[in-house]
């Protein structure tokens, strides 16, 4: 299906980070705005309503909204919030986790320099931050930029505690965990040294890397003026691989197959795997099931199998096996020999806490990383992949994602996306025996979690053996749950700024922002500290495994839109579905994603 044509600029303004700094307008907004912002009975400042009621809007915060366009406003409302924050930081009387403080005297004492609006080409792996968009309270990305900003003399020590006082605007914000290979950041900085890269560098974590540093226009802002966003995601193969079919999931999918009568249909979207896991068990689970005896096997395969609701005779058998196993486990521990014991703080081994595994325990351990094993030794046929890129094809063009995000109902017009091409790499790599897929998506603007719901969706597609219809099915006034992919795999890779960059040479004679300028260590940095943590955390944590494991034993009719009976299957999921990404404590719902 063709791209339709992209949005106006305001309309891309709805979909990524909002700015910390003011620019003009948002000052008047601020000046404009009523009371704690125009909701309820007496809040508005000078509004004369129409009789809407308690808890509607002013019409001072929509003649505001009006005033200032949409995506200005919700910058702006952003701004108040985190400055709400600042401020209970400052009065509690804890420091910001990116102030520097400095005393008045160091303060007077420094000689003022100019400082000019640049643009900052960054690279970051995600891993152990907050995000990106600076945060009073946590470790974020920008929250190392700035400080390492302020150590290098690059912001002035009279404005090393407030962000909003560099007029500090990101082109997008990342979510909790999630990379960059080339993200921009515009603020106004004091740039005479001429290694002040190099200097701003010393002062950052390894993980986070400034490029290059481009003089812009006076009034430029990387958000407002990035025309498109290239991500990418890596994700195991064995993601696509079906549900087992001893797992809820699983069964439902047989289950509505029948019921709908298109079993046939279901069957020969899995004809390339139907034999891998009765394979894959008799090569890397019955070994391990054999050396049990009856009761244990029978103990064992039940726990691996149960739904997150067990029976309540699978419950007792469990129970009652692990009771007698500790018993005898601990009469046994006479001096003789080690008892087996699994470390719970690798990071601390000075302060190693111990848990002794029973011989149940024990067997259910080896059991899960055998099917850990047989899954990272799959290697996903031409017929899959391309199964694969019909779904992603879904995605292209200028689609309603409510579903996608959060907070977003089927109405509100900026729910609405232009996504350019989403694209399966031709050829899968090999990593730590698992093998990868990359997958490539362009687009105007992204919303909070939209690409790993997309990936997500796509999988699930694939894997349960559904019509891809079903992704322009998700895109009508239903609302259903779709889980997001874990976001170790996803990295922005660059956003794109050719209408700026035209306009730079021509009427601004300042330089492009041109990040194949350093493609060589940009290409060195992705594979030392994205590429290989992504590879290593997963290797470590099997968080993909861990991730679908979880919705194919998920007791649920949340997901159940993915079995052959469609999205009324999982209509009574509607509540929960729209509120089950509040855990991320995101600052604003129309960020870009992560």
């Amino acid at each position: 299906m063709a791209d339709a044509p992209p949005p106006t600029p305001a309309s891309n303004q709805d979909g990524a980070a909002s700015a910390v700094g003011h620019n003009a307008r948002s000052q008047r907004g601020d000046r404009n705005r009523g009371g704690r912002g125009g909701r309820g009975r007496g809040r508005g400042g000078q509004s004369k309503g129409r009789g809407r009621g308690f808890g509607s809007k002013d019409s001072g915060e929509r003649h505001k909204k009006r005033d200032m366009g949409r995506g200005e406003w919700k910058r702006a409302r952003n701004d108040e919030e985190q400055a709400t924050k600042r401020r209970k930081t400052e009065d509690g009387g804890e420091v910001a986790t990116y102030s520097t403080p400095f005393t008045k005297e160091e303060i007077e004492a420094e000689t003022r320099k100019p400082k000019r609006k640049v643009a900052v080409m960054i690279g970051y792996a995600g891993s152990g931050y907050k995000g990106m968009q600076i945060n009073a309270q946590e470790k974020t990305i920008e929250g190392d930029l700035f400080k390492a900003f302020v150590a290098a003399g690059a912001i002035s020590k009279n404005n090393s505690d407030d962000p909003k006082k560099t007029s500090l605007v990101r082109c997008a914000r990342t979510d909790k965990g999630v990379h960059a290979a080339g993200n921009v950041i515009s603020l106004k900085l004091i740039v005479e040294e001429p290694d002040i890269v190099q200097t701003i560098n010393e002062h950052l974590p390894p993980q986070i890397r400034v490029w290059g540093i481009e003089r812009t226009n006076g009034s430029f802002s990387c958000y407002t003026t990035c025309d498109s966003r290239w991500y990418e995601y890596l994700i195991p193969t064995y993601s696509f691989l079906p549900p087992h079919p001893q797992s809820f999931l699983g069964k439902k999918l047989v289950e509505s197959a029948e019921d709908e009568g298109v079993f046939e249909t279901y069957q020969s979207h899995q004809e390339d795997v139907a034999s891998f896991w009765k394979d894959a068990e008799d090569a890397y689970v019955k070994p391990i099931l054999d050396k049990l005896d009856p009761e244990m096997r029978d103990a064992v395969i039940a726990t691996i199998h149960s739904s997150e609701e067990e029976t309540d005779d699978q419950k007792k058998l469990t129970k009652k096996q692990i009771k007698e196993d500790r018993k005898s486990k601990l009469e046994a521990m006479d001096g003789v020999a080690e008892p087996d014991v699994v470390a719970l703080e690798e990071e601390k081994p000075e302060l190693e806490s111990v848990s002794i595994l029973t011989p149940l325990e024990k067997a259910i351990k080896e059991v899960k990383a055998a099917y850990v094993n047989a899954k990272k030794a799959y290697r996903i046929s031409p017929f899959r992949r391309q199964r694969v890129q019909e779904a992603l094809d879904c995605y292209v063009g200028t689609r309603n994602f409510h579903n996608y995000t959060i907070q977003k109902t089927f109405s509100d017009p900026s729910a609405k996306r232009v996504i350019r091409s989403f694209k399966v790499g031709p050829d899968p790599i090999i990593i730590n025996d698992t093998e990868w897929l990359s997958l490539k998506v362009h687009g105007q603007s992204f919303m909070m979690h939209q690409i790993r719901k997309m990936v997500a969706m796509a999988a699930l597609i694939v894997r349960c053996g559904t019509s891809k219809d079903l992704i322009i099915d998700s895109y009508g006034p239903a609302n259903i749950s779709i889980p997001k992919a874990p976001g170790l795999g996803l990295l922005l890779e660059r956003p794109v700024f050719d209408s700026y960059n035209e306009r730079a040479v021509r009427e601004f004679s300042r330089e492009k922002l041109d990040f194949d300028k350093y493609k060589k260590e940009m290409d060195e940095f992705k594979q030392r500290e994205i590429y290989d943590r992504i590879f290593r955390e997963e290797e470590k944590d099997h968080q993909f495994h861990a991730f679908f494991h979880h919705i194919d034993h998920f007791r649920t009719d949340y997901f159940l839109w993915v079995t052959a009976k469609g999205i009324s299957a999982a209509k009574q999921s509607k509540a929960p579905a729209r509120t089950d990404d509040l855990s991320d404590d995101e600052v604003d719902v129309n960020g870009e994603e992560g």
